[in-house]
């Protein structure tokens, strides 16, 4: 690491220090602020929110198609600024915002016995929080994707819990230390929604449109033979805290058929969205790889006609 990127890693850090020292209810408040500015402009993530509402909401009216969009970047910035006291204070305050457990015992029956289980964890409400919540609860390893700026991958590591969270790379390599985990009765937390590389994920389908989807997590649960479940932690009205869900996978999620697994991953995720679909990250070039013969739905040249419309 230079020492430019250094000194910038030091300068992100202290930003994130002094962003966590407001309240929730202020930091959620900029954050409505700064998302209710951004999804007025054309900026990247406001024209990929469009696209992707318009793939998955397309039976929506036009203004609850735009009302949705302009929430979820309300909240996509609520997410940048809490992380600010999650990353720089003790687990004990943002753990204090968490103000109803929903569906534990879903979990509880999962690790019956000392199991080890697999948490599916979406892009939904605030998943830095959730991942805090579920290091909570046990011996736990977190399977990440590195950001490409190294600095920024400092700042993750030690605000996700340091040494006290074991934190895997999400690469081939890393597989033997996922199943060790597992075996070992640890939480093993993985972000489920992100797009594959080539070569690392098939197309089923998520709210009606092909998706590339990754295979990882299907593979570990019929390889480990343990449970799935998924969870994500609600951001309430207001300021008033967070409410953390846990939902059963649906059946089939460790199936042999590769389809099969697929088609339950992304119905677990989205029925994990259904439950607020404006605080999910539809800024995400989601469904940019596509089937053959396909066209990127974020192109510029696709988009001024209008994507496909999928399934509300």
């Amino acid at each position: 690491m230079s020492a430019v990127d250094r000194a910038l890693g030091h300068l992100a850090g202290f930003a994130m220090w002094c962003l966590g020292s407001l309240p929730l209810g202020g930091l959620q408040a900029l954050g409505r602020l700064f998302g209710g500015m951004g999804a007025r402009g054309n900026r990247r993530e406001s024209r990929v929110s469009r696209v992707n509402v318009q793939l998955c909401f397309g039976a929506l009216a036009p203004a609850e198609r735009e009302r949705l969009r302009r929430e979820c970047m309300q909240h996509t910035a609520c997410v940048m600024l809490e992380c600010g006291r999650i990353w720089t204070r003790p687990a004990s305050v943002s753990l204090g915002w968490i103000r109803e457990v929903v569906g534990l015992e879903h979990l509880d029956a999962a690790r019956a016995g000392g199991r080890g289980v697999i948490v599916a964890a979406p892009h939904l409400g605030n998943w830095e929080l959730f991942g805090r919540f579920l290091a909570s609860l046990g011996p736990m390893s977190l399977v990440y994707r590195p950001p490409q700026w190294a600095p920024a991958g400092s700042l993750l590591i030690r605000g996700r819990g340091g040494d006290a969270v074991e934190q895997l790379v999400a690469q081939p390599g890393s597989v033997r230390g996922m199943l060790r985990a597992l075996k070992g009765g640890r939480l093993l937390g993985l972000l489920p929604d992100q797009q594959p590389k080539v070569g690392e994920g098939s197309f089923a389908p998520f709210f009606g449109v092909e998706a590339l989807t990754m295979t990882l997590l299907s593979r570990l649960a019929a390889r480990a033979n343990v449970a799935v479940v998924f969870g994500f932690a609600e951001r309430l009205p207001r300021g008033a805290g967070f409410r953390v869900h846990f939902l059963p996978a649906p059946a089939g999620i460790d199936a042999e058929d590769e389809r099969t697994a697929l088609t339950a991953l992304n119905a677990g995720i989205e029925a994990c969205v259904r439950v607020c679909p404006a605080q999910y990250q539809w800024t995400y070039k989601r469904f940019s790889r596509r089937p053959a013969g396909e066209a990127n739905p974020y192109h510029v040249g696709h988009s001024k006609h209008g994507p496909p419309s999928g399934t509300a």
